[in-house]
């Protein structure tokens, strides 16, 4: 899929709540990026499916439970503490493509980091040999008002850019996970190159 922009927007196909069998029919219609939340979800359905797929770890990521999946994945989307940073560098057996979650809009029911904390938890992270920062994620607020969501995508974009300003080898962080099935189409617009879609799949 590409956007207006003419980047390249790939689609995670978020197979948390469906069996294994309509992974495989997601995979067959060429959505070869799955994601799950859970350690036990993600390693069942990859041990049936037999390595068909790339694997996205798209919720919050207890740090004992690093050892379990960091290297059945390849993309972290929920990276927002130094301690599980340097619990999945001190796990991993390669450098695993990393997402730094923010919480641009701000609310306590979500995770992430605050704007004003992300540039400097990135640089924090320079010694860690294997983590790479490829890009940001955040979620939207759960509204009908697309100018509050719009802002938010745009919020983090800008925050994107000035961490790529910043010529970090460690974190290029040229992606942007943004957008599910309720907003992905906003998202795209504002330069998502990651959207989650899962209940637009389901349905």
């Amino acid at each position: 899929m590409r956007s207006e922009q003419n980047q390249e927007v790939t689609v995670i196909a978020v197979t948390k709540q469906v069996s294994t069998e309509r992974a495989l029919e997601a995979i067959e219609a060429g959505l070869i990026h799955l994601g799950e939340n859970r350690p036990e979800g993600l390693l069942a359905k990859k041990g049936e499916l037999n390595n068909q797929a790339k694997w996205h770890y798209i919720g919050s990521l207890q740090s004992r439970k690093v050892k379990q999946v960091i290297n059945d994945i390849d993309y972290l989307h929920s990276l927002d503490r130094f301690s599980l940073a340097e619990e999945i560098d001190k796990r991993a057996q390669k450098p695993i493509n990393c997402f730094v979650q923010a919480n641009v809009s701000g609310e306590e029911s979500k995770h992430g980091l605050a704007k004003e904390e992300v540039i400097p938890f990135i640089e924090s992270l320079q010694q860690l040999e294997n983590i790479r920062v490829v890009g940001l994620m955040t979620m939207a607020p759960n509204t009908e008002d697309e100018t509050i969501i719009r802002n938010v995508f745009r919020e983090l974009k800008n925050l994107q850019q000035e961490v790529v300003q910043l010529n970090l080898p460690f974190a290029p962080c040229q992606e942007l996970s943004m957008g599910m099935s309720n907003d992905y189409e906003i998202a795209v617009e504002e330069g998502a190159t990651f959207v989650r879609i899962g209940t637009a799949l389901v349905g």
